[in-house]
């Protein structure tokens, strides 16, 4: 079931990918409700797969393929239901064959985690990280699509990309409340995990606590300076994606680090 529902999620995520990017490039016009549905689709299976991969007889395994794979499920769910009331199907040819590659890896890749039992307020400190983690990196993929938005307009190019796209206002808008989600949803990630962690400064978890805090620090800056600035186009975007940067190495760098460690150190034992 695992294997089948994989298959069956990777192949539905690909052909949404393949009739978006016909319908950007005007090689043909697919109904965009019915690449929402294929997309869905695809989201429904991937979420089956995450469940079957987490849940292990010694508990939940979020070892470093299965906890990509379950971020990658999270923003393309965040995007595909997202863009029942936002104009930003485009994201689909980035995210989703992304989630297809994170659903393969968490499958059939090599295991670096191990199952372990989480309680309580540790539980809400690591749905906050993925959930924080996850509206960020479609922010990310927005400012991505916002940088070529603006420079596309700049050189006068409104074939393709551009003419598909609603104004750059409404870009800069939807970036800018994504952002303000992933912000209250770090802030609460990081409280929770110095409420309910004995120590977030201890010697396994000190980098990811200082390029977590890092992070939030660049995400303030950028929201205060679009309050009070007016901060907008590039600067947002290199804001934007600085800050991921460092979440990115926060979140999988330290988590890859870890996990090979245990791997190595349970091959020596």
């Amino acid at each position: 079931m695992l294997s089948l529902s994989t298959y069956i999620a990777i192949f539905l995520y690909l052909i949404a990918t393949i009739l978006q990017s016909f319908t950007l490039k005007g090689q043909a016009k697919a109904s965009p409700v019915m690449i929402k549905l294929i997309a869905g689709s695809g989201v429904i299976l991937h979420m089956l797969t995450v469940y079957w991969v987490l849940h292990q007889p010694g508990g939940i395994n979020l070892g470093f393929f299965i906890a990509g794979s379950l971020v990658a499920w999270l923003v393309a769910a965040v995007v595909v239901i997202s863009s029942l009331r936002q104009p930003i199907e485009n994201l689909f040819i980035g995210v989703l064959p992304m989630a297809a590659i994170a659903a393969s890896l968490a499958a059939w890749g090599p295991d670096l985690g191990a199952a372990k039992i989480f309680h309580g307020g540790l539980i809400i400190h690591i749905l906050l990280s993925i959930l924080a983690y996850s509206i960020l990196t479609v922010a990310t993929f927005q400012a991505f699509l916002l940088s070529k938005q603006d420079q596309a307009l700049k050189q006068h190019h409104t074939r393709g990309l551009v003419a598909s796209l609603p104004p750059l206002q409404t870009m800069e808008r939807l970036l800018f409340e994504m952002l303000w989600i992933g912000m209250a949803l770090l802030t609460a990630s990081l409280l929770t995990g110095f409420i309910f962690l004995d120590n977030l400064f201890a010697q396994h978890l000190v980098h990811k606590t200082l390029l977590s805090i890092m992070a939030w620090f660049l995400y303030a800056i950028l929201l205060w300076g679009r309050v009070f600035r007016g901060w907008r186009g590039h600067r947002a975007v290199r804001w934007t994606i600085s800050g991921f940067f460092l979440l990115m190495l926060s979140f999988f760098g330290s988590k890859l680090v870890l996990d090979l460690i245990d791997v190595w150190t349970n091959a020596k034992s």
